[in-house]
């Protein structure tokens, strides 16, 4: 599938992006999203992040800027942990862009600013994780000012990281020029595309474990979206708010009242709204687990729902065959152990064999998409998992408020 370029873009097409603004010549602070998994021993498992900051860091190479890179990674709480240094990053990156990255141990401080005093076009350092410092997240203002005295200009392009008030996101903006990268414009070009003028039919497939967490996407997309398809632990509070039996399935009972009213308005509005008619059950969430597969109608006691079963993928398929916008947030059960991975795997070969605007983000769907192997067949992967939540509910994030205004 194509990228669309013509989708319509708020909240970037009002602030200066990289290409607005000489750089040549110029120090680059660039706040890119490093924030990738780790295995046990601290290896890399999926680059994808890194890789999608590269069209920002190559335009910045070309234009013959110096460029200083920053990101977190993990949740260190403001401490230095060998765990969650960027030092791997630099290398994959150096691997990754062909061209020597400097890694400097540190984020600000005496030795970082002569690193970078140093520094002739072309060149590229990548900083210490930043939330190794206490005011990353406290959005210190002398942290940011220390941050700001690297670079002459500011360009934001971690989008997973937008909808944090972090000091490399929001404080920074307060001491220097602040504009969008490539990749921070091409995530508000297709989530907000979906949100303000998406192409009909237009189908949401929400999963994922709570329903809580997706209460406002819903409720901003219910007069956009024509087809709901509700999958994943949160299909159980539906479905026991509507009277059936779930078992010991994941279920917020403190949402069954909200659950039948969204339905309730949804269904009012001419709107189709899918849940799993079948299921796979297990008494436990392991790997060797006996399981079944049962209506969704009578799960029993003492067993749990943990994937959707063929019916489901069968109907919510034939549900997405005429879309021409898809959007999906959310697994449509535990996808991470193999047993109960059909069902996701499956919903994500059907919406990447569907001819449609594709686009897919957060709630662990881009890794489900990635071990489907179909990757490659949507037509954009979010890089954001909270940022685009937030952003589907409809909330401004603070690190694109804090951009320059063109």
């Amino acid at each position: 599938m194509e990228e669309s370029s013509s989708l319509p873009i708020r909240g970037v097409l009002n602030k200066l992006s990289i290409k607005d603004i000489d750089i040549r010549g110029k120090r680059v602070f660039i706040r890119v999203d490093f924030n990738v998994p780790l295995d046990e021993n601290l290896n890399i498992t999926d680059d994808r992040r890194i890789r999608s900051s590269l069209p920002t860091i190559n335009y910045a190479i070309d234009e013959g800027s110096m460029i200083i890179l920053a990101s977190h990674l993990g949740r260190p709480k403001g401490k230095h942990d060998a765990r969650y240094s960027l030092a791997s990053v630099a290398r994959r990156l150096q691997r990754l862009i062909k061209k020597d990255v400097t890694f400097i141990p540190e984020s600000t401080g005496s030795n970082a600013e002569a690193v970078v005093a140093r520094m002739v076009p072309g060149d590229i350092v990548l900083l210490e994780n930043l939330r190794f410092h206490p005011g990353e997240e406290a959005n210190d203002e002398e942290f940011s000012k220390a941050l700001s005295k690297l670079a002459d200009v500011f360009v934001s392009d971690a989008f997973g990281a937008a909808h944090r008030s972090h000091a490399s996101i929001v404080g920074i903006t307060k001491f220097l020029p602040a504009v969008a990268g490539f990749l921070l414009q091409k995530e508000i070009e297709y989530l907000q595309g979906v949100i303000n003028n998406p192409v009909r039919p237009f189908v949401a497939i929400l999963g994922g474990a709570k329903v809580s967490g997706k209460i406002d996407v819903i409720k901003n997309l219910e007069n956009k979206v024509d087809k709901v398809i509700v999958g994943g632990g949160m299909a159980y509070t539906f479905l026991k708010a509507m009277g059936r039996n779930v078992g010991d399935s994941l279920v917020e009972d403190s949402m069954l009242d909200l659950a039948r009213e969204i339905r309730d308005s949804v269904i009012a509005k001419g709107i189709k709204f899918y849940l799993p008619v079948d299921c796979v059950i297990a008494q436990s969430i392991e790997a060797g687990a006996e399981t079944k597969l049962v209506t969704s109608q009578e799960i029993p006691n003492g067993w749990k729902a943990v994937d959707v079963g063929p019916a489901s993928v069968k109907l919510f398929s034939e549900a997405i065959e005429s879309a021409k916008t898809i959007l999906w947030n959310g697994p449509m059960g535990v996808f991470e152990v193999d047993a109960f991975s059909r069902g996701t795997f499956a919903m994500a070969h059907s919406v990447a064999d569907a001819y449609a605007l594709t686009i897919v983000g957060g709630g662990d769907t881009d890794l489900a998409v990635s071990r489907a192997g179909v990757s490659e067949s949507i037509s954009f992967i979010s890089t954001g998992g909270g940022a685009a939540l937030e952003l589907l509910e409809g909330k401004d994030l603070p690190g694109l408020v804090a951009l320059t205004d063109k």
